[in-house]
């Protein structure tokens, strides 16, 4: 029997193998690049023709990740128990190039932390260390390569191109891929930008109204056209699971009205991709062959901008592809006559200085010149799930009151607009929700968030939007004509870590309506806390401690410190304590990294172990143990996972001077230590912590770091006897918030958004480094050790001066005036930039057990 040779999802095969539909897919999922041999299809074919259908390719040169894209998993038969764990929702296709030829390949699931940690990314070097092909059993002759191994190489590679085309996913039945970060934006080929239109003829005559679509659509099953104007328009509803067959599993409402009033339109499934893009708020539609079905009683509802006009909430309008097929047709806005009736676009904006008057939930429109934006983050919509919620922080201003908006702003489905919004553009928001804290000092704490019908434009998006003949609207134009730009430039700050809103003083007050018991997590617990964080995750944990030392980094070390390497791993299955580092991670940057399979196990949630970085400073004189024992408020928050008081990196950090000092050049593996619960903890880099931690040399002059550090007598007795230290206390360069530079507001953009799915060409950026924009506040933040309470266990985070975005030098009175540790610490950064005196710290902030926190 004669060997069938299978349709392929990656490189070309032999002239003589180009056949039917095997050759057309090898062709429609390759990009050849240049007449070179191709290194990606040389290990094609090697692993189709093993009879293990596996290889590790003997010396593998470096390769590109040029794009990672994701698609719904499918579901497959539960297997007899015991049950295994969850299965990914999720597969992911990753794009690899080797300077001959662009090869897509199939990413194992069991690396897929690799992509939700951001370690594998479009423009990462890599070495494909194993490999194997994989056969869909359910199509005829078609395989894939599938990763393995890899390994991570430093340094850039040579410059590639995104791909051409996006042809389906490789594995199961899927037709399209879902953007990297979340299911809201639309992405990919498919999502048609505009639709062309057309002149469309408008028989009045044959028309109906949607007042009389209520009285009588339960006795026909056909209607007659309906002739509408869009009012809202919903962000897009995601619904696919991976039991689910759909094609298309997409949904979004649109609220349409006509003289006789209002209603909702749904649109489904595949006419998603068609039209949601050209359906706008404003656009007139002649709607024909839909469906009438009852409401959904849960959905939410935007509040209209004419209070009087009546709503129809008992039924909506169904268009679907088939039954029946629906005919949709924008009506030119130039073509739309007086006659028909239909109504204006209204909306309801306020003003800054009308905003504090507002009760909360109240939805308003709102119009402002942004001066701050932060970077853009994540939060899980449910524990344990893959989904997420895509959000950013901004700052508005119009003029009316020394105070901005606050705006909360998730993502609207309009990708092009959120990864565009800084500093210095006219930021426009409907239908915002006023969020205020009624149990708190209500001014203090109020701003706006985006609901579901929620719609942001920017400079460059405004024309032809109707509330641009909103009289508040003109008003704000006039206003902006009377300042100065070079102004109000001085006030614009981007990125950053920015904890709005603040949780309460009172801790009680922060578990609201929860136990305490299900809101205090053991310090020990972190760890794994933060293993399970994904890409720019956001969430905020409490544990109970004891304040017990404190350092001051300067922003010169703060950056040298966040610039670590990206990580790639084999398997993700060895949990965070079995962590043990490999040499690039101590190393040099550029060199390869031959992971060995208990290393790379370990590596999506990297953990420093007792021994790795006790940098005690014994420098200024010690004070008296603080006893008391409070709940620290932690946000943890990750960029590849991590935890702090203010959100840090959760890996390990090391200046050039530490790994100088500790010759991590050379680390070799060590003998591991038991800890409490018999579990084996790498000591290997024992070394950092007397020759870093304990040296007498000030580190000012080789790092920049300050000397300013204080620790308490408790601190000294049992820092060399804790079972578990956790190091969570470094700082990403995301977190940092910076100047704007309107010259540099690409490569600033491109910092504080989520990487792309898909390689950037070299021409779109610039090789100016983030760590070269001046730092907004001009401060650098603190690294807090906390304490157990039970003196066992100890966790290094990180505190970040609070600073406003309007005047990064003035912090948030508010929250200093009742909380003492913020405000010796402000207190702290306002003066350090005055001086620089060693033993400074000791002197201002003596941190005894008189300091009384709370």
């Amino acid at each position: 029997m004669q060997d069938p040779t299978p349709e392929r999802g990656g490189s070309p095969r032999p002239a003589e193998e180009r056949q039917g539909a095997a050759a057309a897919a090898a062709a429609a999922t390759t990009t050849t690049t240049s007449g070179e041999a191709s290194w990606l299809q040389r290990v094609f074919e090697e692993v189709r023709g093993s009879s293990q259908l596996s290889v590790a390719p003997s010396e593998p040169p470096p390769v590109t990740v040029v794009a990672v894209e994701r698609y719904l998993a499918e579901s497959s038969p539960p297997p007899p128990p015991p049950p295994p764990p969850p299965a990914p929702q999720y597969w992911y296709d990753v794009t690899l190039a080797d300077g001959a030829c662009q090869e897509r390949c199939y990413l194992a699931p069991r690396l897929n932390g690799l992509v939700q940690r951001a370690h594998l990314r479009p423009g990462a070097r890599l070495r494909l260390t194993r490999c194997s092909y994989l056969y869909d059993e359910k199509r005829l002759n078609y395989g894939f390569l599938c990763l393995e191994e890899l390994e991570r190489v430093g340094g850039p590679g040579p410059p590639v191109s995104p791909p051409r085309h996006r042809p389906p996913p490789l594995r199961g039945e899927k037709k399209h891929y879902l953007p990297l970060w979340n299911n809201e934006d639309p992405y990919g080929d498919m999502w048609v930008a505009d639709k062309p239109q057309a002149p469309v003829d408008v028989d009045v005559s044959k028309l109906t109204s949607l007042g009389q679509l209520e009285m009588m659509w339960r006795s026909r099953v056909h209607f007659h056209p309906l002739l509408v104007r869009v009012l809202h328009k919903s962000r897009l509803r995601y619904y696919g699971k991976p039991e689910k067959k759909l094609d298309m599993p997409y949904q979004a409402y649109f609220e349409v009205a006509d003289g006789s009033g209002m209603m909702s339109m749904v649109l489904w499934n595949s006419l998603c991709p068609e039209w949601y893009n050209s359906v706008k708020v404003g656009t007139v539609l002649l709607l024909e062959q839909y469906a009438i079905k009852t409401s959904y009683p849960f959905k939410t509802l935007p509040t209209p901008g004419d209070s009087q006009m009546k709503r129809f909430a008992t039924i909506e309008i169904s268009l679907n592809v088939r039954d029946p097929p629906t005919k949709i047709s924008i009506i030119p806005e130039e073509m739309v006559k007086p006659e028909w009736g239909l109504p204006e676009v209204k909306y309801r904006f306020i003003t800054r200085s009308e905003l504090d008057d507002l009760p909360n939930n109240h939805s308003c429109d709102v119009i402002g010149l942004v001066t701050f934006v932060g970077r853009a983050e994540r939060a899980r919509k449910r524990e344990h799930g893959e989904d997420f919620w895509l959000y950013r922080w901004a700052h508005a201003i119009d003029g009316t009151s020394d105070q901005p908006f606050i705006l909360e702003l998730f993502a609207t489905s309009q990708p092009d607009v959120f990864e565009h919004i800084h500093p210095m553009t006219y930021l426009v928001c409907t239908q915002m929700r006023v969020v205020r804290d009624l149990t708190e000092n209500p001014s203090s704490t109020i701003y706006l968030t985006t609901s579901n019908e929620s719609q942001i434009f920017i400079t460059g998006w405004h024309k032809g939007q109707p509330y641009t003949k909103d009289t508040k609207v003109k008003n704000f134009i006039q206003w902006t004509k009377t300042q100065s730009e070079a102004d109000q430039m001085k006030k614009t700050v981007i990125g950053g870590y920015y904890p709005f809103p603040r949780p309460p003083n009172n801790f009680l007050k922060y578990c609201k309506n929860n136990k305490v018991e299900s809101v205090l997590k053991a310090i020990g617990e972190t760890g794994k806390e933060i293993e399970n964080l994904h890409y720019r995750e956001h969430k905020r944990i409490a544990v109970q401690g004891i304040i017990s030392a404190i350092r001051y980094i300067s922003c010169s070390s703060a950056a040298e410190e966040a610039s670590g390497v990206e990580l790639v791993q084999k398997d993700t299955s060895q949990s965070l304590e079995s962590s043990a580092m490999s040499k690039e991670d101590c190393g040099h940057k550029g060199k390869n990294t031959n992971l060995q399979n208990k290393e790379v196990k370990s590596f999506l949630g990297q953990h420093c172990t007792p021994g790795e970085q006790h940098q005690h400073p014994t420098r200024l004189p010690k004070k008296s143990s603080v006893k008391r024992k409070i709940p620290c408020r932690l946000n943890t928050d990750a960029e590849q996972g991590s935890a702090s008081v203010i959100p840090v990196s959760s890996y390990p950090y090391f200046t050039r001077s530490a790994r100088r000092k500790c010759g991590l050049d050379e680390f070799q593996h060590e003998d591991s230590v038991q800890d409490k619960n018999e579990e084996a903890v790498s000591d290997g880099l024992q070394c950092c912590s007397d020759q870093e931690g304990m040296s007498d040399v000030p580190e000012t002059e080789e790092t920049g770091r300050t000397c300013d550090s204080w620790q308490s007598d408790l601190w000294a007795q049992v820092k060399d006897k804790l079972m578990k230290y956790l190091h969570h206390s470094a700082i990403f360069p995301e977190s940092i918030p910076r100047k704007f530079d309107y010259v540099h507001k690409d490569l600033l953009m491109q910092q504080y958004n989520l990487h792309a799915a898909v390689h950037q060409p070299k021409e779109t950026r610039t090789d100016k480094n983030i760590d070269e924009f001046k730092s907004a506040s001009g401060l650098g933040y603190y690294e807090v050790t906390v304490l157990g309470i039970n003196h066992d266990v100890a966790i290094d985070v990180a505190f970040l001066p609070l600073f406003c975005p309007e005047d990064p030098h003035l912090f948030q009175l508010e929250d200093i005036q009742n909380d003492r540790l913020l405000s010796c610490m402000s207190c702290i950064s306002a003066c350090q930039r005055k001086a620089t005196s060693n033993g400074m710290l000791c002197d201002m902030f003596p941190l005894s057990s008189e300091t009384g926190f709370h």
